[in-house]
Order: structure tokens, then C-alpha cells, then sequence
């Protein structure tokens, strides 16, 4: 059975204000018939500790709907933050979208 996924890629400054309106968004996307969505951060320039604690309130909100959040192509600084605040451990990530491809995507297909 095909799982079906939302990309989603913010660009530029990921901070407080810019955070809130990818929730709002991404809680939208929700009330959809969508298996789950993965954030592509490839775009991202900066984060700060604010849009951390954002994205930890967004990732419980698709959990208590039942929902997968899948984070992939973090740059150097937010890759940097996520391991400094340990949020590589609460969040499932991926290279780029090609693995998550291979390794959610195709492996739900099998």
C-alpha cells in the first residue's frame, strides 16, 4: 500500500515567527488524507532555539494525529544545532530525499 506524503521546504530564516505559520500550515495539511509530511530543510539559513521548540510542538501535533514528520537535507548549522540540543534523537532525519525515498517510501511499497 502507498503511503501518501506532503513535502514541504521553508527557505531562508527559520525563527519564531516563520515556525508558527509552518505549523499553522502543516496543521492544514493535517485535516488531508496524508500519511505524513517531510520537512526538506535544504533551504534553511538559520534556525534558532525558538523554532527548535516549535518543531518539537509541531512533531507532537502529527503525532496525535496518527501522522509521520520526517525531516531531511539539514544543513550544516541546523544539523549542528539538532545535535547540540539532542533533537537528532527525537526526530527521524535523512540525508536527502532520496533516502527518504528508499527507506520509507519504497519500503512501504514492498
Amino acid at each position: 500500500m502507498s503511503k501518501e506524503f506532503v513535502i514541504l521546504e521553508p527557505q531562508g530564516i527559520l525563527d519564531g515567527p516563520n515556525t508558527n505559520e509552518l505549523r499553522l500550515q502543516i496543521i492544514d495539511l493535517l485535516r488531508g488524507e496524508i500519511d505524513g509530511i517531510l520537512l526538506d530543510l535544504n533551504q534553511i539559513e538559520f534556525m534558532n532555539s525558538s523554532s527548535i521548540g516549535a518543531l518539537v510542538a509541531i512533531l507532537k501535533v502529527v503525532r496525535a494525529e496518527n501522522k509521520k514528520l520526517y525531516l531531511c537535507s539539514l544543513t550544516d548549522q541546523v544539523s549542528m544545532i539538532f545535535e547540540l540540543t539532542k533533537m537528532d534523537r527525537i526526530f527521524t532525519t535523512f540525508k536527502d530525499r532520496d533516502e527518504f525515498n528508499r527507506k520509507v517510501i519504497e519500503a512501504s511499497e514492498a
